[in-house]
């Protein structure tokens, strides 16, 4: 029981960093925004995303947000999986 919840958290989170990598893709690409594929991406990274951006204003267009949102949910991730290894 253990090993799922630390491997479901652990793909969870590698999941979401790995989405808000496309996300920064697709920025520089042109798509479809109605695309059901794109608004999940921005569904799912936009709760993660918009407190950073509040905190982080953009540099000259550049939005430095998504990689202070990948350092947060690395932390967060190497937090709750040694908690979860050390109660096993």
């Amino acid at each position: 029981m253990g090993m799922l919840l630390y491997s479901t958290v652990d793909i969870a989170l590698r999941l979401l960093v790995w989405l808000i990598i496309a996300r920064c893709i697709l920025s520089f690409v042109r798509h479809d925004p109605h695309h059901p594929v794109l608004g999940f991406v921005y569904e799912v990274t936009e709760p993660v995303m918009a407190p950073f951006r509040r905190l982080l204003p953009s540099a000259g267009g550049i939005d430095f947000s998504p990689i202070l949102a990948i350092l947060v949910v690395e932390l967060v991730r190497s937090l709750v999986l040694n908690i979860i290894a050390s109660l096993l």
